[in-house]
């Protein structure tokens, strides 16, 4: 998994979608004020391997439990914890937002060696990306 906790470990992601993306979001949110990791939050970028588990850890998120009941995705009275879920063409951008301010960012690609389950949560709840005004 990448962290990224400033705009310039954008330059560490090959998928040229993604990287747009990514790059999109880190302006968007910091509105050209310097980024700050505390103040702003961050992105995990998911690659082939990470399991759901390890996202849930690095990023103190739960994405395939409930937080408080701690049941698994699958259950039928699983409820996802994220704020919101896109779906865009390449991956899914998963926001939980931590403060007012603050957020963590999961991007979790459409490609092989994903987890499966992580991809098939993603599947279910996600929505069509909003469209944000340009700052």
């Amino acid at each position: 998994m990448h962290i990224l906790r400033d705009p310039s470990a954008v330059s560490q992601i090959a998928n040229p979608d993604v990287r747009s993306l990514i790059e999109r979001r880190f302006c968007e949110i910091s509105a050209g004020e310097p980024w700050d990791a505390d103040r702003h939050g961050y992105f995990i970028l998911a690659e082939p391997c990470d399991r759901a588990e390890s996202l849930e850890l690095v990023s103190g998120c739960a994405i395939v439990h409930e937080p408080f009941e701690n049941l698994p995705y699958g259950d039928p009275d699983f409820t996802p914890s994220f704020d919101i879920l896109e779906e865009h063409t390449h991956v899914y951008e998963m926001l939980f937002v931590v403060t007012d301010d603050c957020g963590i960012t999961l991007f979790i690609p459409k490609a092989e060696g994903i987890d499966v389950r992580l991809l098939a949560l993603c599947a279910q709840y996600a929505v069509p990306p909003r469209e944000i005004a340009p700052p």
